[in-house]
């Protein structure tokens, strides 16, 4: 579908339900439909519907990180092949959630090799399965159970690290290393309150420590993309944001257990829509507050 059309459908669907858009909303579907963003060492990212894509493409190999949904795989296909006619070389997925995986299907024929964690693997399998929908998933066909594993991509190497339950568990960092650029895929939410998935292995604690692990194994050179961000901030960054999103869940740990030791139910505390010591994470607190508090008192 070419920009204008995606663009012509998309206004339609918005004068259809009457919706009057955020500025936020506005820009985050009106970016000519979608966007390829080169970074530096023929790596760049994709966005249009779901979580960041990352992408690398030399005169001798292509890689591509996490895929969206088909119609947005779609799009990133395209793209790619103004760029080269050669078949991925390799697909990976940070972890297995829907808007990181499910446009896996439409690189069907296209590539040999994808890569993740054996959990994302199974996870992915396992929500597939459970909707009768296992035939509409290109699962991986290679995965890892701890440490890391690197490919060699072109002139790239593509390195998967597991630090750990976070986000799920199952989700990498994925470092393209000539280029140092990590996709951390939805291990960091930019200023945004994260989904955090406790039906697929999620630990808050856990999380932490998985992004003190990240903020050692990378440098202050690295760049990293973010599977989301929040309104007004971006989907790359430094390790820094690591560290402020590492403080984030730390104070949501806190926020639930102060506020349980004086009386106050979950539901009380799942209205907040700031955490004190991590304003910068603004909205709605209750997926961060009800996980914390699964975690903390239910497990």
């Amino acid at each position: 579908m070419s920009s204008r059309r995606s663009f012509l459908k998309q206004s339609a669907a918005i004068g259809a339900t009457s919706l009057i858009p955020s500025e936020f909303f506005w820009k985050s579907l009106f970016q000519g439909g979608y966007q390829m963003k080169a970074l530096r060492n023929n790596v760049g990212i994709f966005t249009e519907r779901g979580g960041t894509i990352a992408w690398m493409v030399d005169t001798s190999g292509m890689a591509v990180v996490d895929t969206q949904f088909p119609e947005q795989a779609g799009h990133l296909i395209e793209e790619l092949k103004k760029k080269t006619d050669r078949r991925l070389d390799l697909l990976v997925n940070t972890h297995h959630h829907g808007d990181h995986s499910a446009g896996n299907i439409a690189f069907k024929g296209m590539v040999d090799n994808i890569i993740a964690h054996e959990n994302s693997m199974l996870n992915q399998k396992r929500v597939a399965e459970g909707r009768n929908a296992l035939d509409t998933q290109l699962l991986p066909t290679s995965t890892y159970s701890k440490g890391k594993v690197r490919e060699k991509v072109g002139g790239e190497k593509v390195t998967l690290h597991y630090f750990g339950a976070a986000h799920t568990n199952g989700d990498s960092f994925v470092h393209f290393e000539n280029a140092n650029i990590v996709h951390a895929g939805d291990l960091l939410f930019n200023r945004r309150p994260p989904f955090i998935d406790k039906s697929a292995g999620a630990n808050i604690e856990n999380w932490q420590v998985v992004l003190e692990k990240g903020y050692k194994a990378f440098d202050d050179d690295t760049l990293f993309v973010f599977g989301h961000s929040g309104n007004g901030y971006d989907v790359t960054g430094t390790r820094e944001d690591l560290k402020a999103f590492q403080n984030y869940l730390g104070k949501v740990m806190e926020f639930v257990k102060n506020g349980a030791d004086a009386g106050k139910t979950k539901e009380e505390l799942a209205k907040a829509t700031e955490i004190p010591g991590a304003p910068e994470w603004k909205g709605a607190q209750t997926r961060s507050v009800n996980a914390a508090w699964t975690e903390l008192f239910e497990e």
